[in-house]
């Protein structure tokens, strides 16, 4: 029976596209027709047997047309270890028009990667079919439910288990306190089948999916311990008083069930950065209209509307201080713990809380357009996804269930071979069975990234890859970009000296050329001719040369802006500005077409400062044994000075953009062929996006373009170096963190499971052991809220 599988297609503009399209469709293996929609831009696969959605993508791409794709989050619940996730994964991957899926325990969600038009229902059905209910949570994100029905169940539970648990107490002092077998199946019965009834639907649904989970094993382990209870009562002589273990079971299921509730409330913990920030938005604002002031709730507000803002709000939305004067602070959104002063002209951004003074901020962005909300969606992202590391905990957690499974079977079976008896041999199983949770294995690492990405979040350090996290701590070498990065950004214009000793005419050309561009260094030309009045006449037919310079022509006459570097190309002489150059500064020069060749006008040297924090950034790095490089589109000379004011080790100077991505690839081998370590790149503009994407840990400034930031994997969310290095000890810790977990996660099943198969572990010890080690690896995780920069 033929498959069938729709794609949409964007970029057809015609039949010849439709044709190409179908002909890219056809050559895919085990395609057996493909029909192409110009009008729905939607692509119908037969096929007679499943196909991956995205060979398909693959192949319509490489015809040239894009395959547009979507993102959807869900919120699963019922998932309680690390066999879920891998159950909830395969589920949606099955749905057709998936091309990947994350799970997080921890948080309880799916992110999701589809085909546009892919619908959420399908894959809510789909999670429901394996067990696992599922809804689209709000556009504001939600956070697990609270646990409170979960606690007085886990108290009456408790409270029946707790009659059951005085005969062992009474045996420490020499008294019987044995209940009569009624009375232990009376108190243990509800808590089995009414506390436990989650671990049956649960364990059932697994175990119909044809998988299992920690659900199974405590069904498993708690029914055999129930029913050799059964078994034995059933045995003895009316007036005997016979052993049982309903006790064992009852004390399991109630030790599992507070082990789940604390892991909620843990998990509560987790979530708390995400939530602050979450809380950073008002529900109102205040805009005022010629018809006076009225409040509106946030979704109203538009790009455009003038928001009054009183001393300790918080801005509602991004825009421009229009009105007043004040202090803004903006921790929660930049790391920076001193509120900053703002005044008319100045962005600011929504979630600042404002300090002081009535002010009036113009709207420029909404919503979730906003830069709180594309910071909350940043981390809830980062939160989703999956660090490599975690890939393979999954791996080994497929196999986990059945694994253990077969080694309870086998303690048992050696036990009753070995002549110990049935009650011994059962009883032994049941603690193989109870002690082996996957579920602390499913926390440990995204419970770990949880909690570090909030913290860095609040320290400035946005993380969008996690994979960035992993590697950054195997950073043998940082390059910089110069401009912006670790200079302020704001170059001022410190001479312009005409070789015909007009300067005032040199300048007024240099501006006219530079009128409409928004490199720092054109706005030092024209903030210099607007500070000497001068009048600037106009240019027309302008051209950039990216990296070089521009042209154009002002009154009749070929003028360039060139780089030192391209008047050289051009045979200018450029060594009048060499003295100049020589102490640091960039030099521009203004040249004149004359004939066939261009002759120089004269220069003009701008100065840059270092960042206040740029020095000792790189002293620590180079304490940490990191060896740093400055990779500058500047003239060699400049950036020697710079370099030598900073204490850089290496320069790479007059890079071309297009050239900074092949600078750190060769870095990048030579990390390599040294030690095996890794190159970071870190930069603020459009021409460092490449480079940042080259290297294996890219890092943008936020004062610098969303270009640099969608491209790098961590964002600095204010323009100061020192959180380079803030960002390579909080990866330390984070990573250090998840090793902590994993190997306290290991170690619970790796010690635990050889003595509660040779019987050195109580079913109830090894209850109380297996709900320790989910709580433990949360409570491990929940420290690094505490880190602090050394």
């Amino acid at each position: 029976m033929n498959q069938t599988l729709t794609l949409p297609v964007a970029g057809m503009t015609c039949a010849s596209c439709v044709a190409r399209v179908e002909r890219a469709l056809k050559k895919v293996p085990g395609v057996t027709g493909a029909r192409v929609n110009l009008a729905t831009e939607q692509a119908t696969v037969e096929s007679a047997a499943p196909l991956d959605p995205s060979t398909l993508g693959a192949a319509i791409v490489q015809a040239g047309y894009d395959v547009p794709e979507q993102r959807i989050k869900l919120q699963v619940e019922g998932m309680t270890c690390a066999s879920c996730v891998g159950r909830v994964e395969r589920a949606l991957k099955k749905v057709p028009g998936v091309l990947a899926a994350a799970v997080n325990l921890a948080a309880g969600t799916a992110e999701v990667r589809a085909l546009a038009g892919t619908p959420a229902d399908t894959l809510v059905a789909a999670l429901d079919r394996a067990g696992y209910p599922a809804h689209v949570p709000s556009t504001d994100g939600e956070a697990p439910p609270r646990a409170h029905s979960e606690g007085w169940l886990v108290a009456a539970g408790a409270l029946l288990a707790l009659p059951l648990v005085l005969p062992m107490v009474g045996d420490l002092f020499g008294r019987h306190w044995m209940l009569p077998a009624l009375w232990q199946w009376l108190l243990a019965t509800p808590v089995q089948f009414v506390l436990g009834a989650r671990f049956y639907r649960a364990g059932w649904k697994a175990l119909r999916a044809g998988s299992g989970n920690m659900d199974l094993l405590v069904a498993l382990g708690t029914s055999a311990a129930y029913g050799l209870s059964l078994w034995l009562w059933a045995r003895a002589s009316p007036d005997g008083m016979p052993h049982l273990y309903f006790e064992s079971a009852a004390v399991v299921i109630v030790l599992v069930r507070l082990g789940k509730w604390l892991e909620s409330r843990a998990k509560r913990r987790t979530l708390q950065a995400l939530d602050a920030l979450r809380e950073l938005r008002p529900d109102t604002a205040t805009v005022r209209s010629p018809a006076g002031e009225r409040r509106v709730r946030l979704a109203e507000l538009r790009i455009g509307d003038e928001v009054v803002v009183r001393p300790g709000e918080r801005l509602p939305a991004d825009g421009t201080l229009v009105e007043g004067r004040t202090h803004l602070d903006e921790s929660m959104l930049t790391g920076e713990s001193l509120p900053v002063a703002r005044e008319p002209g100045n962005t600011v951004a929504g979630g600042a809380l404002n300090g002081e003074g009535l002010i009036v901020v113009r709207t420029t962005a909404v919503g979730a357009e906003t830069q709180l909300a594309r910071i909350v969606r940043l981390v809830e992202t980062a939160q989703a996804a999956k660090a490599p590391i975690q890939q393979t905990v999954d791996r080994v957690a497929e196999v986990f269930v059945p694994a253990v499974v077969v080694v309870a079977v086998l303690a048992g079976l050696g036990w009753w071979l070995a002549g110990a008896g049935l009650e011994t041999a059962v009883v032994n199983a049941v603690a193989v069975l109870v002690i082996a949770c996957p579920c602390a294995l499913g926390l440990a690492t995204p419970a770990a990234m949880m909690v570090g990405t909030g913290l860095a979040a609040r320290r400035g350090v946005l993380v969008r890859d996690p994979q960035a996290l992993e590697l950054m701590r195997q950073v043998r070498v940082v390059a910089f970009d110069k401009t912006g990065t670790l200079t302020e950004g704001r170059p001022q214009l410190v001479a312009a000296q005409a070789l015909d000793s007009d300067d005032r005419a040199l300048l007024a050309d240099a501006a006219a050329l530079q009128a409409g561009s928004e490199h720092p260094l054109a706005r030092a030309v024209m903030q210099a001719a607007q500070d000497q009045a001068l009048a600037v006449p106009a240019a027309k037919g302008l051209r950039a040369e990216a990296g070089r310079g521009l042209e154009g022509e002002v009154d009749g006459r070929a003028l360039r802006i060139a780089s030192t570097r391209w008047a050289d190309e051009l045979g200018v002489d450029t060594t009048a500005a060499a003295a100049v150059q020589a102490e640091g500064r960039s030099v521009s020069w203004l040249l004149e077409r004359q004939g066939e060749t261009w002759a120089a006008r004269g220069w003009l040297a701008f100065g840059d400062e270092p960042r206040a924090s740029a020095a000792d950034t790189i002293r620590r790095l180079h304490t940490a044994g990191l060896r740093t490089v400055l990779v500058s589109g500047d003239h060699r000379a400049a950036a020697e000075a710079v370099a030598r004011r900073l204490g850089i080790d290496e320069v790479r100077a007059e890079v071309l953009p297009a050239d900074k991505a092949a600078v750190v690839a060769a870095l990048k081998a030579d990390a390599r062929d040294g030690m095996g370590g890794r190159v970071a790149m870190v930069g603020d503009g459009i021409n460092d996006a490449p480079a940042l994407a080259a290297a294996d840990v890219g890092l943008a400034m936020a004062t610098g373009t969303d270009v640099a930031m969608a491209t790098a994997g961590l964002t600095l969310m204010r323009g100061d170096p020192a959180l380079v290095v803030e960002a390579l000890q909080l990866s330390q810790a984070i990573v250090r963190k998840i090793h902590q977990n994993l190997f306290w996660a290991f170690a619970y099943n790796v010690v635990g499971i050889p003595l509660a198969a040779l019987g050195y572990l109580s079913p109830m010890v090894a209850g109380a052991a297996m709900a320790l080690s989910s709580v433990s690896v949360l409570a491990n995780a929940l420290l690094l809220s505490r880190w602090r920069p050394s």
